[in-house]
């Protein structure tokens, strides 16, 4: 008789608990904030940050501040799409916390007020925040009026700053003294052929259906050089380093047998250092305006002159 005594009280806290997360699900003024005080307010992002303050991470990838958006309701989000160039609406859900779902993605709002908004944009795998680089992103908004008294435009603030610079300088030092480093260059590498029996294309892999944004282009640049009247017929993929001067530094070669990777190595080396060198200027990648190492995959393929 006691156990049931004991039971019923605990099994009602359960049912009112539930209840009660059930509650916060619909009903926004049982969570920490509602979105009532800000909405009609358009805001634009102006700072995308790591957790360490910075634009860029030490692989070279660069958060760029790109969003518009504007509450419409407590479960609608306006975001202004770039492909379709207007605002468009989105269903805005609540998760649990402080953590909402809106265009695809999850955000944990840290800031609500009329001048400015912080989200923090995290990665949820399964129903569970990542704790890697994918959720170290935190997003600043402010209000387009509150812009206008800073007496700025939104693509100053969205700027890298001086803090920014300082730590591209830092990197660019570091990797420069070693052909083997490099780090992802915001602008890449170009080849400017000098010659008509040389011809280059850069591949592009934006896949957006599959989140692949333009960031995959400059994170991992691929090029196809093709070359006629060769002295034979050669194809040959491979990862290269180009060094801050234009150098070729061939680090790994695809799609041969392992017992002649180091001997296709050296004639794919020797082809960057005769061909590459000779046909093309290389424009090393660069960061901020600043050179330094980066890699790309390569294909190189030549075409021998064809006898009569």
């Amino acid at each position: 008789m006691m156990f049931k005594n004991i039971l019923y009280p605990l099994f009602f806290v359960l049912i009112l608990s539930a209840c009660n997360r059930g509650s916060k699900t619909s009903n926004p003024t049982l969570r920490d904030f509602t979105f009532e005080p800000v909405k009609g307010i358009r805001y634009t992002e102006v700072k995308r940050r790591f957790k360490d303050g910075y634009s860029f991470n030490d692989q070279g990838f660069m958060q760029k501040p790109s969003w518009i958006i504007e509450v419409v309701a407590e479960d609608t989000m306006s975001a202004w799409s770039p492909q379709k160039h207007r605002m468009q609406n989105f269903y805005l859900q609540y998760d649990h916390g402080n953590v909402y779902n809106f265009a695809a993605e999850f955000f944990k709002v840290k800031h609500i007020s009329k001048d400015s908004l912080v989200f923090q944009r995290i990665q949820v795998d399964g129903k569970v925040i990542a704790s890697d680089v994918r959720s170290d992103v935190n997003m600043t908004f402010y209000a387009n009026d509150y812009i206008k008294t800073l007496k700025a435009k939104a693509e100053e603030l969205q700027k890298p700053t001086k803090a920014d610079t300082a730590y591209i300088e830092h990197r660019c030092a570091t990797v420069n003294n070693n052909s083997d480093s490099a780090f992802a260059a915001t602008d890449p590498v170009q080849f400017i052929s000098k010659s008509k029996i040389a011809k280059v294309e850069k591949i592009s892999t934006v896949d957006r259906s599959n989140n692949r944004t333009e960031a995959y282009d400059y994170m991992f640049p691929q090029y196809i050089i093709r070359i006629d009247r060769a002295y034979k017929d050669f194809a040959y993929q491979v990862a290269a380093v180009v060094d801050f001067q234009g150098g070729i530094h061939v680090k790994t070669i695809y799609n041969v047998l392992p017992e002649s990777v180091e001997a296709k190595k050296k004639v794919a080396q020797g082809i960057a250092d005769i061909y590459l060198r000779n046909l093309f200027d290389v424009a090393p990648g660069t960061t901020l305006g600043i050179p330094h190492n980066s890699e790309i995959t390569l294909t190189m393929i030549g075409k021998a002159i064809k006898k009569p």
